[in-house]
């Protein structure tokens, strides 16, 4: 267990300190499960196609055989019969090559190219998928760590505040309501604080998960200087055109299509003449024959060739049932590349709905904040001049809180979704 550990924290060591967006999208591609599991099932398939490709091959085979045969035999000097044993070997190589099969084997070496461009487009759709995971939750983390930041800078106004008003109270100059109106919204702000702060954890905890960090971790974010929301700037149906050329999950649909092309032909190969050629080698030694040994294994070595056509005549509908299910197969692939086209067409249209929402609100919000901002400060001036009470100063105060807290939210929001949207026309996440 001791070792177990260290070699654990060695690992561990070897870590970035400070995590980019970029690192945690590259560390899941190399360290989830899911994505292991499909890399092994791609070289599998890689190894089905070098047998594909080596089965249009000649084969050979050898084969050693020794036998010993006891057996009673007549005794013409004496008479009757005796026990004796016969020593045999024989030794033979074996090889055969399919001349014509109507195409089978080009066709299943064809077939399993295909199948190993699947199984790294399956890599490339869990990779794709992982990283809108881990991005989303890479900007939930960013944006809880700002309001936490937001709110500490509102708890350092409200303890100044606060410390004013308790200067103010000791001389008589406010009422004791307002200074406990005071009191209350520190104890607000740092409550607010409080839920900022474990909001901060969970979502940090999410991306460890993903990265299938130990929870002894220290993971820690780098935040970027800033967080522009751009402009958009490719209309929907460009975007939907460039989705459906280079997103892996169209171009999977696309070559299952083509898998199943192939395997139909592979099966109405079985409806043709096969033809193969063989040839062997053999030779043997007995022992109950006077020659020598070296004699006998010249005498009897023989070679023979072969030439062998089948043709399928009749196979109580096999071959007719597998073409038709088949071609049915066929279609239902048609049929999947055309679902997953929709349902891609539909989650791009729904991310530009979503970033059209965002960034009107960001535009909204950030004029909101301003004007409250303002306001807020302007109140804070006037109770330390004594023009307002506190009860007015906290009305303006969660007004700029509040619209802190939606301009914030915008922003994160505009600005995920334009990487979503980028990021299914093919533009890398990064920052």
């Amino acid at each position: 267990m001791i070792i177990v550990g260290k070699a654990q924290d060695s690992s561990l060591a070897k870590l970035p300190k400070q995590w980019r967006l970029e690192d945690c999208i590259d560390y899941a591609k190399r360290k989830n499960i899911s994505l292991t599991t499909l890399r092994l099932t791609t070289l599998s398939a890689e190894e089905d196609l070098l047998q594909s490709k080596a089965g249009v091959l000649p084969n050979l085979t050898g084969s050693v055989s020794q036998s010993v045969v006891n057996s009673n035999n007549a005794n013409p000097v004496v008479g009757g019969f005796q026990t004796q044993a016969n020593f045999s070997s024989s030794y033979a190589v074996n090889s055969s090559v399919t001349i014509y099969n109507a195409g089978y084997l080009r066709n299943d070496i064809r077939s399993k190219e295909f199948s190993v461009q699947s199984a790294n487009l399956n890599v490339k759709e869990t990779e794709n998928n992982l990283t809108l995971s881990i991005t989303q939750a890479f900007f939930n983390i960013l944006l809880a760590k700002e309001i936490m930041i937001s709110f500490q800078a509102v708890l350092a106004t409200s303890n100044g505040q606060l410390e004013q008003g308790q200067q103010r109270f000791d001389a008589g100059s406010i009422a004791r309501k307002d200074f406990l109106l005071l009191q209350s919204q520190v104890a607000n702000d740092n409550y607010n604080l409080i839920n900022a702060n474990n909001n901060f954890k969970l979502n940090t905890v999410i991306v460890k998960e993903f990265l299938l960090l130990p929870t002894s971790f220290d993971f820690q974010v780098t935040a970027p200087d800033s967080i522009p929301v751009k402009q958009l700037a490719v209309v929907l149906n460009e975007a939907q055109e460039e989705a459906q050329q280079t997103r892996a999950e169209v171009k999977n649909k696309e070559v299952k299509i083509k898998i199943s092309e192939i395997e139909l032909e592979k099966i109405k190969s079985s409806t043709k003449p096969i033809i193969s050629a063989g040839a062997s080698m053999a030779t043997g030694y007995s022992g109950n024959q006077s020659e020598a040994y070296p004699s006998q294994l010249n005498n009897n070595f023989y070679q023979s060739l072969n030439l062998t056509m089948g043709i399928p005549i009749y196979s109580r509908r096999v071959n007719k049932t597998n073409i038709n299910k088949s071609k049915i197969l066929l279609q239902q692939s048609q049929l999947a590349l055309f679902d997953v086209k929709t349902i891609l067409n539909q989650q791009v249209e729904q991310t530009y709905i979503n970033l059209i929402n965002a960034q009107a609100q960001y535009t909204a919000a950030e004029i909101q904040l301003r004007t409250s901002a303002e306001i807020y400060q302007i109140t804070n001036e006037q109770l330390k001049l004594g023009a307002v009470n506190a009860v007015e100063l906290l009305q303006q105060k969660s007004a700029y809180v509040q619209a802190l807290q939606a301009f914030t939210q915008a922003k994160y929001t505009a600005a995920l979704y334009h990487k979503i949207y980028e990021f299914y026309m093919g533009v890398p996440v990064k920052f």
